[in-house]
C-alpha cells in the first residue's frame, strides 16, 4: 500500500469532518468551498506554515516531528487511536529487507489447549489482518465451524462482508462492519507493505461495495471490550459482552472471549448452544 497516499487521504478526511464552528472559527456558510476546514485553517489551529502542512497532507512526512503531529492531532481532534495511526504513516518505521517478510502466524499449542478448556465460553484467536487462527468448540457453534472453512475465508472481515449469514447473525451488522474495518485500518498503517492484506483489502474492495466506501472512509478504531447482541439460528438473540486481550509476547495476536451477563436469558442460551453441540448447529 502506498504509504504517502494513505496519509494524504487520512488528513484529507480527518479535516473535512470537521466544521468551522467544531473548533471555534466562524462559519461563512455558502461560501465556503469545500467541506470541513480548509488547510489554512487548520494550520493556523496547529500552530504551522500552511505550506508546512500543506506538504504533509501531500504525504510528505519524512521531517515531521512528533511534537508538530501532535499539535496537528490536537487540532484534527484526533482519538487516540488515530493519532497512533497518524503517527505510523508519517514516520514509519525502517523497512524491513525483502528478504525477511512477516513471520506466519499460528496459534501456540498451549495457547490453543488454554482456549479448549474454555468450555462455556467462545474463544478464539486473532492475528494479522483479522485472520482466525484458532477457535474453541463453542466459538465454533456461536460463530460458525472455521474447522470446515477453506483458510482465505478464516478471517473476520471475510466473513463480515463476504459471508451472507453474517447480516443475519449481526444485530447492528453496519456497526460490526464500521468496527471491523476501522481496526483493519489501524493494522495498514503499521504494516503498509504486507501483501497478505494487500490482497484481503482488494479482493474485498472488488465483492463489496459496502467494504469500499468504508475503506475509503479512514475510519480509525481500536476496541479491547464492548458489547454485540447476537441473533443465533438456534439459540435465538444473545446479549454478549466481549474482551480482546493482547498477547505480551506477540502483539500482533489477540486472544477475544465472550460471555453473558450470569442468571441472564443470554447465559442460558450459551447454555443450550453448548449443551446441543457444534455438529448440530446450524452453520453462520
Amino acid at each position: 500500500m502506498d504509504q504517502r497516499a494513505e496519509l494524504s487521504e487520512f488528513l484529507r478526511s480527518r479535516r473535512a469532518r470537521l466544521k468551522p464552528e467544531d473548533v471555534g472559527l466562524p462559519d461563512f456558510g455558502r461560501h465556503r468551498r469545500v467541506p470541513g476546514l480548509r488547510r489554512e485553517e487548520l494550520a493556523q489551529l496547529a500552530g504551522v506554515s500552511v505550506a508546512y502542512y500543506t506538504r504533509l497532507e501531500q504525504g510528505n512526512g519524512q521531517n515531521v516531528s512528533l511534537e508538530v503531529l501532535d499539535a496537528i492531532a490536537r487540532a484534527l481532534r484526533l482519538t487516540g487511536a488515530e493519532r497512533d495511526h497518524l503517527t505510523h504513516l508519517a514516520k514509519p518505521k525502517a523497512k524491513k529487507k525483502r528478504s525477511s517478510p512477516l513471520r506466519a502466524q499460528t496459534a501456540r499449542p498451549a495457547l490453543q489447549h488454554l482456549i479448549d478448556a474454555m468450555e462455556g465460553v467462545p474463544a478464539y484467536v486473532l492475528g494479522r489482518r483479522m485472520d482466525v487462527l484458532g477457535w474453541n468448540r463453542m466459538a465454533r457453534a456461536l460463530l460458525g465451524d472455521f474447522t470446515a472453512m477453506p483458510q482465505r475465508e478464516r478471517n473476520m472481515l471475510w466473513q463480515v462482508f463476504l459471508n451472507p449469514a453474517a447480516r443475519d447473525l449481526y444485530v447492528d451488522w453496519e456497526k460490526k462492519a464500521t468496527d471491523s474495518v476501522s481496526n483493519l485500518r489501524l493494522y495498514a498503517g503499521c504494516s503498509p507493505d504486507d501483501p497478505h492484506l494487500s490482497a484481503l483489502v482488494g479482493e474485498l474492495s472488488v465483492k463489496s461495495e459496502e467494504f469500499r466506501a468504508l475503506w475509503a472512509a479512514h475510519t480509525v478504531q481500536d476496541k479491547g471490550h464492548g458489547q454485540k447482541v447476537l441473533h443465533h439460528p438456534l439459540v435465538g438473540e444473545l446479549t454478549l459482552s466481549y474482551e480482546t486481550l493482547r498477547l505480551p509476547d506477540d502483539h500482533d495476536l489477540n486472544l477475544v472471549t465472550y460471555h453473558a451477563e450470569p442468571g441472564s436469558p443470554s447465559a442460558d442460551g450459551l447454555r443450550l448452544l453448548a449443551n446441543w453441540g457444534v455438529d448440530e448447529t446450524v452453520q453462520v
